[in-house]
């Protein structure tokens, strides 16, 4: 299990200067109070998510995120790891896969992505699990690539607020019985971004994206040293 983390209290990353979140990872599958979050919230969306139906692949070298305000987990994202398994996202979109790693470009996919809609920042803790998840999947395994497979109605969110491009069109997924996009990006991107505004809440209006809610460069380097 990795180390957890909490931000500062001296120096809370948030504008409105609420209470720090609990920054918790390890490997294994989904389960428990996260995978709780994540089937109220798919359902809010009408989405079908179960235990049986969401584990369609081993999961034990996954790494779930999670993001706990006091003893209440309100966020948490799964980092999958490309492999002999593959991904979720090659049951869809096994051609763009494919074509990705005859380039020679490794890959990983969030997934399990769910923010309790009432917790006291939901932009804050989705930036923050976020984060969490690409210094696991980039900073620490060195992957190139994220790719995720989002709701049609959701893309124009992800592509706004993270700086995802979708790569699909809309395609229907039998796990959650709705349709998806694939999006992605390259984590250079992202990192171009975090080092160019985390940890600047106060850009947050006229940066319009969520990366001025992501870690300053001291706190990153705290959480990855914890991590690796």
């Amino acid at each position: 299990m990795f180390p957890n983390f909490k931000e500062s209290r001296r120096a809370p990353l948030n504008p409105f200067g609420g209470p720090p979140l609990e920054m918790n990872s390890d490997f294994g599958a989904l389960e428990g109070d996260a995978l709780g979050l994540v089937e109220r919230r798919y359902g809010d969306r009408g989405l079908a998510v179960s235990r049986e139906r969401y584990s369609s692949r081993n999961e034990a070298g996954d790494i779930v995120c999670t993001a706990n305000d006091g003893d209440k987990i309100v966020g948490t994202l799964s980092v999958r790891f490309d492999g002999p398994g593959g991904l979720h996202a090659d049951k869809l979109f096994q051609e763009e896969m494919a074509e990705w790693r005859a380039a020679g470009i490794t890959l990983c996919e969030f997934g399990g992505l769910a923010v309790d809609k009432h917790s006291h920042e939901p932009k804050r803790v989705l930036a923050q699990i976020f984060h969490l998840g690409y210094l696991h999947a980039h900073r620490r395994a060195r992957v190139a690539r994220l790719v995720i497979e989002v709701n049609p109605r959701h893309v124009a969110f992800y592509r706004r607020w993270l700086g995802l491009l979708p790569y699909t069109t809309a395609r229907h997924n039998p796990r959650v019985d709705a349709p998806a996009v694939l999006m992605s990006f390259d984590f250079a991107t992202a990192r171009e971004q975090i080092a160019l505004l985390g940890g600047r809440p106060e850009l947050l209006s006229t940066s319009r994206c969520l990366y001025p809610l992501f870690w300053d460069e001291a706190t990153e380097a705290a959480m990855l040293a914890k991590i690796t």
